[in-house]
């Protein structure tokens, strides 16, 4: 039976995540990790915290702290902030790793050695005012290509047009904020992508079964305009990897360290050795290695449409061009943009919602809901609070907790706090565990798939079609002429309540969980036979009436978060 490695595109370091830095790339990999987990499959879900480059010394020099000491306490914050979303990694590492400064220095030695990475040197910006060159996130200006005026030297984030800083229009220091620059002479290593271009693209091309919105990308970024182009992998900072060729110095790069989009993606691996070093695991080889037992591992990656273009292209470029036999990925999955309402969301103008402030208003579970049964898969989506409250509301209270609330108050009214024993079942139990193996074994393909939304909406006309037949069936009304008969539908139904437990576990954990308590169980195995599934609790079981499964948001909640999260308008 294959593996699945499972990785998400890794946080950036500095500050805190939006909702939809969540549902872009952790969230549904969670998602599919917990699916995977819950079919039987072995996973290793790896994700860390991105902690080299430019913002994370701009987001320390503002918090006035060292940056190792920024960025560890951030790693912390993060790590907390992902256990309350119930993000089920089996390891959270560190970009900053030793593990990822021995592995970055290793691939660009052995691509060195290969002919793969050139020393270049070009002209970059020197602010007089700041006495330094400027990486490029250390400089601002206007694009060329669509006139945004915040863009930044490496990409504007507007039209996503990658730049180098002497593209931009009136640039200036984010350090300082002076325009007293200057282009001087220096020395970077690059690699040579260009030559890997034919074999990146024969690669992409046999990944027929990607995604449009990853291959459009990758294709987009190999045969616009000159093509894929050679990319700067060295910086000069202070903060991030030094430069070496191996174990060994590299002349002529003293001072410098590897550029972060270098660097960031190989942590994928070093994150798995940090798994095991870390007593969590053993051979993470077998994971990452193809000599070394990786050929039946399935390797999926979850991103935003951002970061297609560096695991498309330049992380490939690295792990293919090192000939060495590391693990490809086999899957891209790519999301669009999570706008908020009516625009984007905004540290610096505190606008939206992020994701230590959701965790303080509600509980996971209705944020995962949401955000999943609302991911941005085709095309942009759009968070709004009433859309919010109607799905909570409607989804999440009236469907699926009050189902479980109605089956058990009803049973303990009548049979007590145990499955009833007595009656059999009819055409009507008959058809509903038809429709439910149809709908599950959609549910199944969907999921297999990665195919989110549709997923939550099979996930919840299962739901809704556990409320049909007990609308239908009426025991209530049964009761009172054949309690017999009403006590094979509770019967029944009490087992949909575990079963609706199972399916929903990789969407809502925490809920699933209380659910299988209540229902005194912890058989979690997954309905392939659904009559047999539907039998699981046996007569005499005992089961306890759950706390209200979820509740309500009120008008006035909904009112009071749209105010909080509006934030400063222009």
């Amino acid at each position: 039976m294959a593996r699945h490695l499972i990785t998400s595109a890794l946080p950036y370091i500095n500050g805190i995540k939006h909702l939809g830095n969540l549902v872009g790339s952790q969230l549904p990999a969670d998602l599919f990790a917990r699916y995977m987990r819950g079919r039987g499959r072995e996973v290793l879900f790896l994700c860390a915290t991105d902690e080299h480059g430019t913002p994370a010394e701009l987001a320390a020099t503002k918090a006035g702290k060292p940056v190792e000491d920024y960025c560890a306490e951030l790693h912390e914050v993060q790590a907390r902030i992902a256990d309350g979303f119930r993000l089920s990694f089996d390891h959270y590492g560190r970009s900053s790793s030793p593990q990822n400064h021995a592995l970055t220095q290793h691939f660009a030695g052995r691509l060195a050695d290969l002919g793969l990475i050139s020393e270049v040197t070009e002209k970059q910006m020197y602010s007089n005012a700041d006495g330094r060159f400027l990486p490029d996130r250390y400089i601002e200006g206007t694009c060329p290509n669509c006139g945004f005026e915040s863009a930044r030297g490496d990409q504007c984030d507007n039209c996503t047009k990658q730049l180098d800083p002497t593209d931009l229009i009136n640039p200036y220091s984010t350090i300082s904020g002076s325009t007293d620059l200057e282009e001087r002479e220096t020395k970077h290593l690059f690699l040579r992508q260009s030559e890997m271009r034919e074999k990146l693209q024969n690669w992409i091309d046999t990944k027929a079964d990607w995604p449009i919105l990853t291959t459009s990308i990758a294709n987009k970024w190999l045969n616009d305009g000159d093509g894929l182009q050679d990319r700067g992998i060295t910086r000069d900072l202070d903060w991030g990897i030094p430069v070496k060729r191996g174990a060994e110095d590299w002349p002529g790069m003293e001072g410098k360290v590897f550029y972060v989009w270098f660097d960031a993606p190989i942590e994928y691996i070093a994150c798995a050795q940090e798994w095991v070093d870390a007593g969590k695991g053993s051979d993470w080889e077998r994971w990452w290695r193809t000599d070394k037992g990786a050929d039946d591992v399935t390797y999926t990656q979850f991103m935003g449409k951002d970061n297609v273009p560096f695991h498309t292209l330049s992380f490939p470029a690295t792990i293919l061009g090192s000939q060495e036999p590391w693990k490809a990925v086999d899957y891209i999955k790519s999301f669009n943009y999570l706008n908020y309402d009516g625009g984007q969301f905004s540290t610096s103008r505190g606008r939206g919602v992020f994701m230590d402030q959701a965790l303080e208003i509600l509980p996971a579970d209705y944020w995962r809901w949401w955000l999943l049964s609302h991911a941005p898969e085709s095309s942009d989506s759009e968070f709004t609070w009433e859309n919010f409250q109607q799905s909570v509301n409607k989804d999440l209270a009236d469907v699926l907790g009050n189902f479980v609330s109605r089956v058990t108050k009803f049973c303990r009214s009548k049979f007590g706090e145990e499955v009833p024993t007595g009656g059999a079942f009819g055409e009507t139990e008959t058809a509903l565990i038809t429709e439910l193996t149809t709908r599950i074994r959609a549910y199944e393909d969907h999921m297999s798939s990665m195919e989110v939304r549709k997923s939550a909406q099979e996930l919840r006309a299962i739901w809704v079609a556990g409320n049909e037949y007990l609308q239908n069936a009426a025991p209530w009304s049964v009761f009172k002429t054949d309690p017999e008969q009403a006590a094979a539908q509770i019967r029944l139904a009490l087992n949909l309540i575990r079963l609706y437990a199972v399916l929903s576990a990789p969407f809502i954990p925490d809920a699933s969980k209380a659910l299988l308590a209540a229902m005194n169980t912890d058989d979690t195995s997954w309905p392939d036979n659904v009559p047999a599934a539907l039998e699981v609790l046996k007569p005499g079981h005992a089961f306890t009436v759950p706390d209200v499964t979820f509740r309500k948001i009120s008008d006035e909640e909904r009112e009071d978060w749209q105010t909080r999260f509006a934030g400063k308008r222009d």
